[in-house]
């Protein structure tokens, strides 16, 4: 059944890459599909995801705090790419008002996000792997992904209960702001070591959306807090992009991540609507040149002459996210034109036998283990395509 499933799904998908579909309802079709697929290909029997596609008997999992690396075959995903699905659903809902999408919400998606809340330490939260597989890490960026999402479904259905989590969330998130280093806040509660811009940036821009929402001023006053807290250390003042990371003893990582930039791009975007002060815009300006400068430099397998974003496919989303907001406040397409033209030349060209891409667009990285969060990530670019 679950060939004859994938085959369909398959055949939908080629139908829409060849463009019979025109517009914005070719690449909502292509999200359609890539959503069935993932759920077709990932699925566990206890209502979760798995890590990879295929599971991954050596799976090595480094994005955790402190250097700590989990190792081997995994029951299920951890929450940051299973929190992927969240922000695909609620974008192609978003997109198309179909309510098949809010069933897979409301049935799958999100009680499977809730095997990972846990409340025994509070303020509760969402921890990065299942409840019933003990305790682990939280992460305050974690969270802010998901409180992002708890919003905009908010917005879409005007449900208590999600307005009511996201605020829990940002509750929860802001308890992990403390007065070292001047502000900010902390990238994991169990190892307060650094304050990191994923964890200030997307906080900025969730403060944003809950003062529209709520038309609390505190939101507002403590998203341009945090935004001001985040330029002053993490800004590199010679390309306006973000550096990773500031310690408590000032050293600053100076990796640069496409989604740090791009949540600063949309939290000076939020900033400037309800403020309409100048000098948000212009920041945000001047970090979208800088991404596109930094960024897209990856010369594409199969013609060199294009110029592929080189970060991995998640952080190239989020960075879509804030390219976006500021192309619908000064009309210059020029930066979400080349990320699409990037993720659709990737989508004809590198996907696997089974439909699924790797985290470099590209096409020089050949992955056996595709990881579920750079496929889920695709269902929110491509609903997000207009």
């Amino acid at each position: 059944m679950r060939n004859i499933c994938f085959a369909a799904c398959m055949l939908f998908c080629l139908t829409s890459a060849v463009g019979k579909t025109p517009g914005n309802a070719r690449y909502l079709s292509i999200a359609d599909s890539i959503l069935y697929n993932i759920l077709n290909l990932y699925q566990t029997n206890d209502g979760l995801l798995t890590e990879t596609y295929p599971v991954n008997p050596d799976q090595k999992i480094t994005y955790l705090a402190g250097g700590t690396q989990q190792n081997g075959t995994l029951k299920a995903s951890f929450l940051w790419p299973y929190s992927g699905m969240m922000s695909g659903c609620v974008a192609l809902y978003k997109a198309t008002g179909d309510k098949k999408y809010k069933k897979i919400l409301d049935k799958k998606i999100l009680p499977g996000m809730e095997q990972y809340w846990d409340e025994s330490r509070l303020p509760a939260c969402y921890q990065s792997y299942p409840v019933k597989y003990g305790q682990h890490g939280r992460y305050y960026d974690d969270n802010i992904w998901i409180a992002l999402d708890y919003c905009d479904y908010y917005q879409l259905t005007r449900k208590p209960a999600s307005l009511a989590k996201a605020v829990a969330l940002y509750q929860y998130i802001y308890s992990g702001w403390s007065d070292e280093m001047g502000g900010g806040i902390f990238w994991c509660e169990q190892k307060k070591e650094a304050k990191h811009t994923c964890s200030n940036a997307p906080s900025t821009v969730l403060g944003v959306k809950l003062y529209r929402l709520t038309k609390d001023a505190k939101y507002l006053e403590k998203a341009k807090e945090t935004y001001a807290w985040t330029k002053k250390h993490l800004c590199d003042p010679e390309d306006h992009l973000y550096w990773d990371n500031i310690n408590l003893k000032g050293s600053v990582s100076k990796e640069k991540y496409a989604y740090n930039s791009g949540q600063m791009i949309q939290a000076g975007v939020l900033l400037y609507e309800e403020t309409g002060d100048e000098q948000y815009l212009h920041d945000a300006q001047l970090t979208a040149a800088g991404t596109d400068a930094f960024f897209r430099t990856k010369a594409d397998k199969k013609d060199p002459a294009i110029k592929v974003h080189k970060d991995m496919a998640w952080f190239n989303v989020i960075l879509f996210r804030g390219l976006k907001a500021l192309y619908q406040i000064d009309k210059n397409p020029a930066y979400v034109d080349a990320m699409t033209a990037n993720a659709i030349h990737a989508w004809e060209n590198y996907r696997d036998k089974n439909g699924l891409l790797g985290r470099d667009w590209s096409g020089h990285n050949e992955e056996q283990y595709k990881w579920l969060l750079d496929n889920a990530c695709l269902i929110e670019f491509f609903a997000e395509i207009n």
